[in-house]
């Protein structure tokens, strides 16, 4: 008699799932930011793939709104700023009868990143709008009586028009030099005011560059300071909220060639002026703080403004 023996199947067990690492990566990315953030920089890396101290690349297009008086378009990364100045006359202020007006606005509409609304105007634009309005008459960057038409009767108002297309952090050393660039294009037709007819009468052949009257043309650099340890210059949309305190100096601006024929005639260049120093939060880095961090942020900013400036002079 045969016996026949029973086999008794077992399910199989399932192997784990494998999570897709690009997946994986950003969800800790989102869940844990601080430590995201701290192991790229411990291999002097930032999670956008450039060295912990380097600046993001930058392109610099003058005159393109065509519809302007004067306009530029600046990517800096993944930051897109477009600026535009829209000239018009006005009647001069009563107590300041030679002078006209510099009026800037900061626009960062929804469109340009998931953590701006539809509505009004967030702050941080408006803040920007007025730190802007501030360094262009701490600067003198255009003299307000280059744009007096007639004492007491007439006078330039320049609008000053920043729409931020796509935000990726910084968007204000993308403002700053999106501004300077648009002042340096925009070109005004010669204006005079009749006194018979009571009115300004804008000529239709004959234009003034503005950019020989302006006196001075700042950059901004800004700079984050993260866990108390790294300097971030240039910080991205995700390093930004991850720094308490950032630093940013704006530097006067020199033509390279206008340096190189210097240099031929054996004149000693003027050192650049600094016209901004502003440090939000109370951090330092490295066992480092107070001056010392912000002759360390004077230092690279001036490299960098060499480098910003070699781009908006070619234009």
């Amino acid at each position: 008699m045969t016996s026949v023996a029973q086999t008794t199947s077992t399910p199989s067990q399932s192997a784990p799932t494998q999570l897709d690492p690009a997946v994986e990566a950003a969800a800790f990315k989102r869940l844990y930011p601080r430590k995201y953030l701290s192991r790229f920089l411990e291999h002097d890396r930032r999670p956008d793939g450039r060295p912990t101290d380097s600046w993001r690349e930058v392109g610099v297009n003058a005159g393109a709104v065509s519809t302007a008086n004067g306009s530029a378009l600046i990517r800096l990364g993944d930051t897109t700023v477009v600026c535009g100045i829209k000239a018009e006359t006005a009647e001069p202020d009563w107590d300041r009868p030679n002078e006209g007006w510099l009026v800037p606005n900061v626009d960062l509409p929804a469109i340009s990143s998931p953590n701006f609304k539809p509505g009004p105007p967030v702050d941080e634009a408006q803040v920007f709008s007025q730190q802007i309005y501030d360094l262009l008459i701490s600067s003198n960057v255009l003299p307000l009586r280059k744009l007096g038409i007639r004492p007491g009767k007439s006078a330039w108002v320049l609008y000053i028009d920043i729409v931020c297309i796509n935000y990726d952090g910084n968007a204000f050393d993308a403002a700053v030099l999106a501004v300077m660039t648009a002042l340096r294009n925009t070109v005004l037709p010669v204006a005079t005011y009749d006194e018979d007819a009571d009115q300004t009468i804008c000529s239709r052949t004959e234009t003034r560059n503005l950019k020989d009257d302006l006196r001075s043309i700042p950059l901004a650099c800004t700079f984050g300071i993260f866990d108390n340890k790294y300097l971030l210059p240039d910080p991205s949309a995700f390093e930004l909220p991850l720094c308490p305190t950032t630093i940013t100096i704006a530097i006067d601006s020199t033509d390279p060639t206008s340096s190189s024929k210097s240099k031929s005639k054996s004149t000693k260049a003027a050192e650049p002026r600094i016209r901004l120093v502003r440090q939000e939060g109370m951090g330092g880095y490295a066992g480092k703080a107070g001056i010392e961090v912000v002759g360390e942020c004077i230092g690279a900013a001036k490299a960098r403004v060499r480098e910003l400036s070699e781009k908006l002079y070619g234009q």
